[in-house]
């Protein structure tokens, strides 16, 4: 089919009509080895499998262990096409992404070799086409076969998982990670297709964007590929202003500026608003025939990073539109396995949920893949702003070739296709690698070797300089601005806390006072309709094969453990099991979140570990594999709001600290009132709030609030008004409190797509969560971990395709909570 067609030129996209087959491997299932299969393109050998009938889901029970031989297995796709014979001088096979070691063959001829699943490559195939019919065909060598080949050319790296991934330039958490499984992957997984063209082409259009004084400018730098020698020219089109520049005979590049007077900025989301304008690119021929196009929304917005040195060592701030903006940030990682099932619609879903839970910056972590147009129009759209990691992560990784080129081409590629979008506004060199190379044992097996600080100090800052100048460049994550500086140093720059989860209970997180804190996490199973739909143990426990499968961190299940120990009642069952480690997961991040939003302006960011899941799992995420939302991703919308009121140690004692993300001031009387469990004040005070927009402000707390008669029986309760709610302070673990049995009232209504659950307490009731989808895995609920005085009134919103039993909504499993 033809896709778009302009004056002398034609793309005819290659999706259709393609089988797979096995090439080699003696690992091939009989039923496969000798078998074409229909194929999908954009796709991998994975789901083509899975949507023939020929293998198992590898995301339920423990299915994944019986598919590696997947990945040691060569593969062919093979698809005919006809081609009418064409009106252009030059036809080009454009393959966007090809994952990973692939060489094509056009009619039995060999026209390339890959070996990079982040780069797109062209093949100048005219003179081998036919009129009629065509055959195409991509054989993908093993991703194991290469990398260890590699490996053992050059001597192994230390990483942190025993699988290649260092050696060879694919996405990473393929080979599994301590939240993915290891599917390791092979096939067209972006667009394949046919581009004809006369004359000279767009090769690439990189549009640098910049703002000062009220007037907006766009140098627009192009490249063009030729076929003939003759003159072309240029348009840009921006805000209605029009310039044009011709290229001369023999050259090949040229830069247009665009002035747009007094354009309106684009604003991370809470900000302001997101404007874009249409930046659309012509070249033509002396004729004035068009040859190609090149159209994107660009948005006018300035962005830096302040590292300024003060008192507490040097700061880490990111600065739009000279702005300081406080993080509140969530890592990001690909959210399927297999990339060609992550549609538009999906990511919206996704987006909504980060918007939804106050989040302004995702972290698009190092060991997935350059994310999509689609990811960053969503993001532009949004005002969500993105860190984009380099892809490596974890490892030492060789600078020796084929990598060496592979990595410059690869940057300078992404470089460009990524640089017009507003939302993006750091590049990171890596994910932990200067970390690991200091901390983790690497230098002696490294003896001497290669591990990637060429790229992260030379390579990659290079070209973020020439091709990206107006985005900021930081090396690692962590990284703390010098090389003299320990990299996870949290005085400088940023930092990773993960002792809390490995070794440490999470009110460590409070002897932290960061800069910026890239990484933090806390695990916690996914929601209730996720595991059964994903493992069919029977019963399910903590440790049943399934749910073990399913937790890919190192001693996950202990760590989990040693946190429902440390804070919360033995569980009784499974189901008491569940929610302790979801709760627990909340608690801790919140904690977290809220000390280090406490110290603002000394700390200035906060990324979450993690938003997503990329199958059903046990992890660090706010929203699991399904989709579903834990309790996390609410206890992170209130953690995470403009306005923010907590109660917070200090000094001894205990402070209200009230945090203004806003753009207005915060002016509000707060009445702090330390109450018995049964709610009988005992000592109480008012504070007014003023806190500036973007400030916050520390009132500490008398003596006669912040020391009970009985820690086990009495709390702290902090008001201040809608929107930020209300704060509370436990003087004893949930494990040593005296609560009384939970004693509430419950009245369901019928509404329109669902119900209302009110529920009235005659007792405290400590986070108090319901969980529809135990009833129906397409249910869900507004809110969640609602603590609720004696005589208070809650009310959940449940929405659902169709009416839930009333009892079992107000009953346990279903309605939770600690006591």
């Amino acid at each position: 089919m033809i896709e778009a067609q302009v004056s002398g030129g034609y793309r005819q996209a290659l999706h259709d009509g393609w089988t797979l087959r096995a090439a080699t491997g003696p690992q091939v299932p009989a039923g496969i080895a000798d078998r074409a299969v229909p194929a999908t393109v954009p796709g991998c050998v994975h789901t083509d499998l899975l949507a023939a009938g020929l293998i198992d889901d590898p995301y339920l029970d423990d299915n994944e262990t019986g598919l590696t031989w997947i990945g040691r297995t060569d593969w062919v796709y093979e698809t005919g096409f006809h081609w009418d014979g064409g009106a252009t001088d030059r036809v080009d096979l454009v393959c966007a992404g090809l994952d990973t070691v692939a060489t094509l063959t056009l009619n039995g001829t060999e026209i390339g070799r890959t070996e990079n699943m982040h780069r797109g490559y062209r093949f100048d195939v005219r003179s081998l086409l036919r009129p009629g019919g065509n055959t195409l065909r991509v054989r993908f060598d093993s991703a194991y076969t290469y990398a260890e080949a590699h490996r053992d050319r050059l001597g192994d790296r230390p990483n942190a998982y025993p699988e290649p991934f260092h050696f060879i330039r694919k996405m990473a958490c393929n080979f599994g990670w301590d939240w993915g499984p290891t599917v390791v992957t092979a096939g067209i997984w972006q667009e394949i297709g046919l581009h004809g063209w006369n004359v000279a082409r767009l090769a690439t259009v990189r549009p640098v964007v910049t703002v000062a004084d009220g007037t907006g400018r766009v140098d627009v730098h192009v490249e063009i590929e030729r076929d003939t020698d003759g003159p072309v020219t240029v348009r840009a089109e921006v805000a209605g202003g029009v310039v044009t520049a011709t290229i001369p005979a023999g050259a090949r590049s040229t830069v247009l500026t665009c002035t747009v007077a007094e354009p309106r900025l684009w604003w991370p989301h809470g900000y302001g608003e997101q404007a874009r304008y249409p930046l659309t690119v012509t070249l033509t021929d002396e004729t004035g025939g068009e040859l190609d196009t090149w159209s994107r929304q660009i948005g006018f917005r300035s962005v830096r990073l302040d590292t300024t040195p003060d008192a507490h060592g040097s700061a880490f701030t990111l600065v739009v539109n000279d702005l300081p903006i406080f993080v509140r940030g969530v890592n990001w990682i690909p959210d399927d396995a297999f990339p060609t099932r992550i549609t538009r619609d999906r990511l919206a879903a996704r987006f909504a949920q980060a918007v939804g839970a106050n989040i302004n910056l995702l972290r698009v972590w190092g060991g997935g893949r350059y994310e999509s147009e689609d990811f960053y129009d969503l993001a532009d759209s949004l005002g969500l702003l993105v860190q984009q990691d380099f892809l490596f992560a974890c490892a030492a990784y060789p600078e020796e070739e084929p990598f060496a080129s592979e990595v410059a081409a690869e940057a300078t590629e992404q470089v460009v296709r990524l640089a017009s979008h507003p939302s993006l506004v750091l590049w990171t060199g890596n994910n932990e690698n200067i970390w690991g190379f200091h901390d983790w044992d690497w230098q002696e097996p490294l003896a001497g070797r290669t591990w990637g600080r060429g790229y992260y100090l030379d390579v990659l800052p290079r070209i973020v300089g020439e091709l990206d100048p107006t985005r900021p460049y930081w090396p690692g994550s962590p990284w703390s601005g010098q090389e003299g500086v320990h990299p996870n140093d949290p005085a400088h720059g940023t930092m990773h806390i993960w002792d809390v989860w490995n070794d440490d209970d999470y009110t460590k997180y409070r002897a932290y006072l960061p800069r910026f804190v890239a990484e933090f996490g806390y695990q916690a199973p996914p929601a209730y309709a996720t595991l059964r739909r994903s493992i069919s143990d029977d019963p399910l426990a903590p440790d049943s094969p399934g749910m073990a499968h399913h937790q890919k961190a190192i001693d996950g299940d202990r760590k989990l453990q040693r946190g429902l120990d440390a804070h919360l009642p033995v569980p009784a069952d499974f189901d008491e099991w569940h929610y302790l480690t979801q709760l627990n997961q909340a608690r801790a991040i919140a904690l977290g979140v809220e000390h280090f939003r406490s110290h603002r302006p000394i700390c200035m960011g906060t990324i979450v570990w993690q938003l997503n899941d990329c199958w059903p799992v046990t992890s660090w995420s706010a929203i699991d594999g399904d989709g579903r939302r834990k309790p996390l991703w609410y206890a992170l919308r209130r953690s995470y709001a403009d306005r923010l009121l907590t109660v917070q140690p200090r000094d001894g004692g205990l402070a209200l600290v009230a945090v203004n993300d806003s753009g207005q001031p915060w002016r509000a009387p707060a009445t702090v009132t330390r109450l018995t469990l049964a709610g009988e004040p005992r000592a109480g005070t008012t504070l007014e709030l003023d806190v500036p927009a973007y400030s916050s402000v520390v009132l500490a707390l008398p003596a006669e609030l912040a020391g009970p008669d009985e820690p086990r029986r009495e709390l702290l309760v902090a008001e201040a008004g809608d929107p930020a709610g209300r704060a509370l302070w436990f003087f004893a673990e949930d494990s040593e409190i005296e609560y009384p049995p939970a004693g509430y009232d419950t009245v369901v209504e019928e509404v329109d797509g669902g119900q209302r659950v009110h529920v009235t307490a005659r007792t405290v009731l400590r986070d108090l969560t319901l969980y529809p989808d135990r009833l129906d895995p397409d249910a869900t609920v507004d809110d969640a971990l609602l603590t609720v005085l004696p005589g208070e009134s809650v009310t959940f919103t449940v929405r659902s395709p169709r009416p839930l039993d009333a009892t079992a909504l107000t009953t346990r499993p279903v309605l939770r909570t600690v006591n």
